[in-house]
């Protein structure tokens, strides 16, 4: 899952976000599994959010309505509170005016501190697609975070995330496209910080894992020296 953020600043000093995009890299639909515990919402409303979330730029107003609007129908959820949180940061690329990057950036990410929050109290039982709701929130969480420009100070809390991912018990339990993700935006974090080591251990764990980033993974690992 990769996120790319441009950040242009003018002589006066003030820091516009030109741009944010969210890409996640799971290829399969997603879907909730809760158990016996009824949804507000359904599956394909989901699904249909999720894909304007992942949709290439031009989708970001639809996104953010779409998951607004799930939000409301289970307001206490942390995973749609992660993914509205994304996907209003995304809105950010959306106006030329910068109050409103801002106010949009800060909304978005003030979301999902509060799904950070929900997914550290929620039932550890509760999965999505098989991956319980704090990997998943710290997932897009961390994305998110690590997108944002400097000055904002979320770039460690993002490191710090995703390697909480990475090292978590439950991790290796997750299904093979949430893994091949985590680990493709770790190596993608990895090469911007000169760890090409690092880079190719991610890479190799996408391919030896056969997740449906693979082919990806491969003409990634190209690039690294």
């Amino acid at each position: 899952m990769a996120i790319t953020l441009t950040a242009v600043t003018s002589k006066k000093g003030s820091i516009l976000l030109a741009l944010v995009l969210l890409k996640l890299a799971i290829s399969a639909g997603l879907f909730f599994a809760f158990g016996s515990k009824a949804m507000a919402f359904s599956e394909p409303e989901f699904q249909s959010a999720f894909q304007q979330f992942a949709a290439a730029p031009g989708a970001e107003e639809k996104a953010a309505e779409a998951f607004t609007a799930l939000l409301k129908k289970e307001p206490a959820h942390p995973v749609l509170m992660a993914y509205a949180g994304a996907a209003t940061t995304k809105l950010a690329g959306t106006t030329m005016f910068p109050w409103k990057k801002m106010s949009y950036a800060e909304d978005g990410m003030a979301m999902l501190d509060k799904a950070l929050q929900l997914a550290q109290a929620a039932d550890p039982k509760l999965l999505h697609k098989g991956t319980p709701f704090l990997l998943e929130v710290k997932f897009v969480a961390a994305n998110t975070f690590l997108a944002v420009p400097g000055f904002m100070n979320r770039a460690e809390r993002g490191n710090k995330l995703l390697n909480e991912v990475l090292t978590d018990a439950q991790f290796e339990k997750t299904a093979s496209g949430f893994r091949g993700a985590v680990w493709m935006r770790a190596a993608g974090l990895a090469m911007q910080q000169k760890r090409n080591a690092d880079a190719r251990r991610f890479l190799e764990s996408v391919i030896h894992s056969e997740a449906p980033q693979s082919a990806a993974a491969k003409a990634m690992l190209k690039e690294v020296a």
